[in-house]
């Protein structure tokens, strides 16, 4: 897995950062990448990497602020000419259907592939063999939702001595033994998978959130997470705000991240107010409370590594 964050402002573009998007790219596990968020220039953004648009089959929006959807429309127009036909699901608050429908249907706006938009509430929000994505109502002007992905565990490593000691030597039966509950040898021995594999391998773990005021509340959401990748609109001294505002400060998103035992803590979304010179001290700031955080900018990579 790997996050590549797109745009990283709030509010309006500035010289040095875009507003709010980032991809997660599930090639290996399911050959697609995820958007969260579309704000105003996304699809530009994508063409300064190697993201491939008829890859993205999935979009989830934390909330229906302009700086978070309005790229939307043309990115789903785009996407009709570059060889996308797969279905395209977008996740999102109440209002994301009509406004979807709307920008589509006053331009004009013809798709070759299908489209499905899902209004969303707390809770799952979609679930395969693979993953299990839920959402969580924040603290923002509006309703605005963070998402957790998480990876299901998978089997543990087949443990070869131990099939060796009963004489079972590699060859097709083991990939048999891995696929299988039970399986019978030619030579009539029972096999039972759960006796032959390691450990589960655990699943790894990434929390997006949108725009919010930081809370308690939303520790448990977040807990053990490897990847929070949190707002931090402004520097430590604008906490006043920061709450009038409905968004957090960098040590306010560091407090978080220590309090869930996270991994590591990314923090996005920063105003406009600040400039190149500032970027460094705002990553200091939340790095006193956790050290292990980073301050993304544009096309920005942080690579999930299997636990």
């Amino acid at each position: 897995m790997e996050l590549i964050f797109l745009g990283t402002g709030s509010g309006v573009p500035s010289k040095n950062r875009n507003v709010s998007s980032m991809a997660l790219t599930l090639l290996q596990e399911q050959n697609s990448i995820w958007l969260f968020d579309c704000g105003e220039a996304t699809q530009h953004q994508i063409l300064r990497t190697s993201i491939k648009p008829r890859k993205i089959n999935k979009i989830f929006i934390t909330h229906m602020h302009g700086d978070h959807i309005y790229g939307l429309p043309g990115l789903l127009s785009s996407r009709s000419f570059q060889g996308g036909d797969d279905l395209l699901t977008i996740y999102g608050p109440q209002g994301i259907k009509e406004y979807v429908e709307t920008c589509l249907k006053v331009s004009g706006t013809h798709l070759t592939y299908p489209l499905s938009i899902v209004e969303i509430i707390e809770g799952i929000v979609f679930e395969n063999e693979q993953v299990i994505v839920s959402s969580k109502e924040l603290d923002h002007g509006i309703p605005s939702y963070g998402f957790r992905i998480e990876e299901k565990d998978k089997p543990g490593e087949l443990l070869v001595d131990k099939l060796k000691e009963l004489g079972i030597e590699p060859g097709p039966i083991y990939q048999q033994i891995k696929e299988n509950d039970v399986v019978k040898t030619q030579e009539g021995q029972v096999i039972h998978r759960p006796n032959f594999l390691g450990p589960d391998k655990k699943g790894r773990v990434i929390t997006i959130f949108g725009d919010t005021r930081s809370t308690h509340q939303f520790k448990t959401f977040a807990e053990g997470s490897d990847v929070l990748v949190h707002e931090a609109t402004f520097d430590d001294s604008k906490a006043d705000l920061a709450q009038q505002y409905f968004h957090t400060t960098t040590k306010q998103a560091a407090f978080l991240a220590k309090e869930a035992h996270v991994k590591k803590l990314v923090l996005t979304h920063v105003s406009s107010r600040y400039q190149k010179d500032d970027f460094e001290d705002l990553a200091k700031q939340a790095q006193e409370i956790f050290p292990n955080t980073e301050l993304a900018s544009d096309f920005h990579k942080v690579t999930v590594n299997s636990r």
